[in-house]
């Protein structure tokens, strides 16, 4: 029995660890095709409307 539960918490923590590494690539991929596009446009930063009081603000690294 002790031997399914820790064969059952590494396959857990290898799943998760997929996960996170994945996620990881996919925001690093995005930020640098940004960063490529916003060269080749020559723009200082990607400009993004604020829902609540309609104004434009330069767009965060964590969005």
């Amino acid at each position: 029995m002790a031997q399914l539960i820790t064969i059952l918490i590494l396959v857990f923590s290898a799943w998760w660890f997929y996960r996170r590494f994945v996620s990881d690539a996919r925001k690093l991929a995005e930020k640098s095709r940004r960063a490529e596009k916003e060269r080749q446009t020559g723009a200082i930063g990607t400009l993004v409307k604020d829902p609540v009081t309609g104004e434009y603000r330069l767009k965060r690294d964590e969005e």
